[in-house]
């Protein structure tokens, strides 16, 4: 495949964007980085493709996402009251395909979290389907593969 560097160059900037805003907790903003219909997917077994058919730790369409963020900016729920801060970064960015609109894309991801008991690491490799969108994208899916997920989680008070 030959590599579209303008692609590449939107794609990254796209998805940094995503981070940014999951590390400012501007929730409501990234809601609107997705299309109605897409699934945002962490699953337990990193073989797995059939998602819907096998355990995860996340497997959220549109209802889901709304009450998760509902749940995440309530001030409710105590899990939430204990992360301070996040840091994400993204690498190793490649464009696995661009069929009908669709792009989908692969990368490197470390989501460090800073909360009262010190900071955790939690890396994983994203893949994401993206459809343009004007000059933007939208996600359909984005299926966050961490390295621990088949391992005991600690409270997740944040989204990856």
């Amino acid at each position: 495949m030959k590599l579209d560097t303008q692609l590449l160059a939107d794609v990254s900037a796209f998805l940094n964007v995503e981070a940014d805003m999951l590390d400012n907790k501007e929730y409501r903003q990234w809601l609107d980085l997705w299309v109605e219909s897409g699934l945002y997917i962490v699953p337990v077994d990193h073989e797995a493709t059939d998602y819907a058919n096998n355990l995860n730790v996340a497997y959220d369409d549109h209802e889901m996402r709304e009450l998760r963020i509902e749940r995440l900016t309530s001030g409710e729920a105590i899990s939430t009251q204990l992360s301070q801060k996040t840091v994400r970064t993204l690498s190793r960015f490649r464009i696995l395909d661009d069929i009908d609109g669709v792009v989908r894309v692969r990368c490197a991801y470390c989501l460090y979290e800073n909360n009262k008991t010190g900071v955790r690491t939690y890396p994983a490799n994203l893949q994401f389907k993206l459809v343009r969108d004007g000059g933007s994208f939208k996600i359909t899916e984005k299926v966050v593969k961490i390295m621990q997920s088949s391992q005991s989680l600690t409270t997740v008070s944040y989204l990856f």
